[in-house]
């Protein structure tokens, strides 16, 4: 499934076919003598693993009749990504789209909404899943009010799932099976762990349902969730931090999505992570592996080397040759703006390099440093305070 080099007929040929990547430097650094590899979705056209389920979901509609051209308004509740590969999708094919967002996501997607024509309406992030106010009640009301309008519905369509056992399941156990094992880089030859985050949980569920079903039904396969969310399983790991909220996006839910299977058959084991955890590992898969990934990388990250030092994994982490895939959803590009990322980037402790640096022009009269905690706070000020009246306002949005 690697990318041949012809012309394609638009972006949606570019959606999926990303390369799986070595983490040696990392797994050197946590003392791994197993295979770390990356699936980077990032390389994707629209920057995310979640461009599959927006493509299939919409041709799938089309074969289907229930998107009809020139008519159908596509409506969805998400987290970004998905509205991204949906608005991506529909400027391809002609559709109006319409986002709704919590207030909690980034001004990066919604900037990213609105270049590809879509409308974006923010909706307060504490409201509960089944509030009007929420970003699911606010798209069922627009569907209901406005003619043609579909909610393609990424909690319960079955072709999210199914996005993933049909391609990134596969393109995974191609990768692996035709990569020879040598000297320097021994393989089992096989798909010996899967590690991935939830959100829908449609990634997870399809890649595993891939991997098990037709390439080995002993792959170990290990969800991460964060801390707040309640989609680990037993429900017993979800007690700790049960609500709290949590900076990462686009994984975890304060309800269980349909398309998430729960089934020890198919996720075997559940972590729960921490933003703390989420956002050193995206610093190491910077600084090591040459990596701009976004926070749910980190998240997939930090729960596979927590895994890997466990009591069940270190035995695997121990065993030259075996394969340990992570799933790295999306890239910087969402979150740049975002206080974590700017404090993690600039705030860094000076290396020596930028230590001689500064010897060298401390006779300047230029200030050669950056004040890191005005510029985040600035950011993050303007950010949460931008101009409302320009774009539709979801209920009690306005009095935030």
């Amino acid at each position: 499934m690697s990318r041949t080099a012809h012309i394609i007929d638009d972006a949606l040929g570019a959606v999926g076919n990303t390369p799986l990547v070595r983490l040696d430097r990392i797994a050197k650094e946590e003392g791994l003598e197993c295979n770390l590899l990356g699936k980077v979705e990032y390389m994707s056209a629209g920057g995310s693993v979640k461009d599959r389920i927006a493509k299939r979901m919409v041709e799938e509609a089309e074969k289907e009749g229930k998107l009809v051209p020139g008519r159908s308004v596509v409506i969805e509740p998400t987290s970004g990504n998905t509205g991204i590969g949906l608005a991506m999708a529909c400027a391809i094919k002609g559709y109006s789209v319409i986002i709704t967002l919590p207030n909690k996501m980034s001004l990066e997607k919604e900037a990213a909404l609105r270049a590809l024509g879509a409308e974006v309406v923010r909706t307060p992030t504490e409201a509960a899943w089944n509030s009007p106010e929420s970003h699911i009640g606010v798209a069922q009301r627009l569907q209901r009010e406005i003619p043609g309008g579909i909610i393609l519905d990424q909690y319960r369509n079955i072709n999210n799932p199914l996005a993933h056992e049909y391609t990134t399941g596969p393109e995974i156990i191609e990768a692996v099976t035709g990569t020879a094992s040598t000297d320097s880089h021994p393989s089992s030859g096989k798909v010996d762990v899967l590690v991935a985050g939830a959100g829908t949980g449609g990634t997870i569920t399809g890649m595993s349902r891939a991997i098990k079903k037709k390439h080995n039904k002993e792959c170990i396969v290990v969800g991460v969730d964060p801390k707040g969310s309640i989609l680990a399983y037993p429900d017993e790991l979800n007690t700790e931090g049960a609500g709290d909220p949590y900076v990462v996006e686009g994984i975890g839910y304060d309800f269980v999505p349909d398309v998430l299977s729960r089934d020890p058959a198919d996720v075997n084991e559940w972590l729960k992570t921490s933003d703390e955890e989420a956002f050193a590992a995206v610093r190491l898969l910077m600084r090591h592996e040459g990596l701009l990934v976004g926070g749910s990388s980190g998240s997939a990250l930090s729960g596979a080397l927590r895994w890997l030092h466990s009591e069940r994994g270190r035995a695997i982490a121990q065993t030259k040759g075996a394969n340990v895939v992570v799933l790295l959803p999306d890239g910087i590009r969402n979150y740049m703006s975002k206080p974590w990322f700017l404090k993690m980037a600039l705030e860094a402790e000076p290396s020596p390099l930028a230590r001689h640096i500064a010897d060298i022009l401390k006779t300047s009269k230029s200030d050669v440093q950056t004040n890191v905690a005005s510029l985040a706070g600035g950011i993050e000020s303007r950010t949460s305070a931008i101009k409302k009246e320009k774009r539709p306002d979801a209920v009690d949005e306005a009095s935030r």
